[in-house]
């Protein structure tokens, strides 16, 4: 048996991330596609930035957006 198969039998690998509910359909994420299932799911969510479907909100006046008041 060779070194490199020794780590694969006696080793216990922790994912780097905990799996989570995808986030366009449920299921539990992959590493692959970590936070969705699938490539399907990521290009889902991808097509609706691009699309203008998600959005960041924004004010028109950008200093009431700060907080501050410098009236």
């Amino acid at each position: 048996m060779t070194k490199a198969e020794e780590i694969k039998v006696g080793s216990k690998v922790e994912p780097l991330r905990k799996t989570r509910p995808c986030a366009e359909c449920g299921h539990p994420s992959v590493r692959e596609h970590y936070p969705f299932c699938s490539d399907r799911c990521r290009s889902v969510d991808l097509s609706r930035w691009l699309n203008g479907s998600y959005a960041i909100p924004v004010t028109e006046d950008e200093t009431k957006a700060d907080g501050s008041d410098r009236d």
